[in-house]
């Protein structure tokens, strides 16, 4: 069976390379971004011409994650040229440096908005018919940051805990109806997320801080490693979509750690982290949720 994939934030970085990756291993692709009629037009254009180059299945649809209605429609257009839908990868997000104090509420609810909500409104307009078919992936495109928190990050580490957090209770009451939540925890890739950087709005504050603000360390750092002769490959982020993709349901990993240099120190946090989980499943009396029968219930 050919399968259908919805990518979010298609339009540069993880998004594209998914797209055309996942489009040349045989899949129909949805691609969407927001305004491909004007800022992304280009992007359009040129995901189009790929398409049509290597006559694949790769479709590019406008969808904003911050408006309802723009989801809907997207979602919308998929089922009515596609019929169904058996991954979503929920990549669309931006990131921030700066002193926490100095970004305001409304900084917040913005980033929050595209990073937790996006994902959120992408997954209710998807998951019924991913019920009614009984299967179906979402991936939730993570962070190290959303693990550990770093200094002068707390926006960005903040919705990607939450997200985390989200797609960890998915995975566990969608098991019955057959379909697998996870997460993949990038580490530091060159990717456009870099231009996009949200500065604290508060400029006064960020005075107040003087030589108490150290958040330049941090910018120097993430120049220092995405311009590295070593710096990863973001080829390794999507080398982990398809090896989800193609594992039988029931037996994907929560949670992928990508980034050489991160995988030892994460990885033991992340291992503990699933026995606490478990735990708490028992604790709150949900042996159904448990991995050991979700396969047994997901194929009843």
């Amino acid at each position: 069976m050919n399968s259908v994939v919805l990518i979010t934030g298609a339009s540069t970085g993880f998004g594209r390379l998914a797209a055309e990756t996942l489009s040349r291993r045989g899949y129909t692709v949805f691609a969407t971004m927001r305004d491909i009629a004007g800022r992304n037009a280009l992007n359009r254009d040129e995901l189009v011409s790929f398409a049509a180059a290597n006559n694949l299945r790769l479709t590019v649809l406008e969808l904003d994650v911050t408006e309802d209605a723009s989801v809907e429609r997207a979602a919308q257009s998929m089922l009515q040229q596609a019929g169904r839908v058996d991954v979503v990868i929920n990549n669309a997000g931006f990131g921030n440096i700066g002193v926490t104090e100095a970004y305001t509420i409304e900084q917040f609810q913005t980033l929050f908005d595209t990073n937790v909500y996006g994902p959120l409104r992408v997954n209710r307009a998807v998951l019924p018919l991913m019920r009614r078919q009984r299967s179906g992936l979402l991936i939730h495109v993570t962070s190290v940051a959303g693990r550990v928190s770093v200094p002068y990050m707390a926006p960005y580490c903040a919705s990607k805990f939450a997200l985390e957090a989200i797609a960890e209770a998915y995975r566990f009451e969608l098991s019955a109806f057959g379909i697998d939540s996870v997460v993949v925890e990038p580490g530091v890739f060159k990717t456009p997320i870099f231009g996009k950087v949200f500065v604290p709005a508060d400029t006064p504050r960020v005075s107040d801080y003087g030589a108490a603000n150290y958040s330049q360390r941090v910018v120097s750092t993430f120049d220092a490693a995405i311009s590295a002769p070593e710096a990863p490959d973001p080829a390794e982020v999507i080398d982990a979509f398809v090896t989800l993709i193609e594992l039988p349901a029931g037996q994907r990993p929560f949670r992928t750690v990508v980034g050489a240099g991160v995988q030892p120190l994460l990885q033991p946090h992340n291992e503990a982290s699933e026995q606490i989980t478990l735990a708490f499943n028992q604790i709150f009396n949900l042996p159904e949720l448990m991995p050991e029968k979700k396969t047994r219930t997901a194929g009843s």
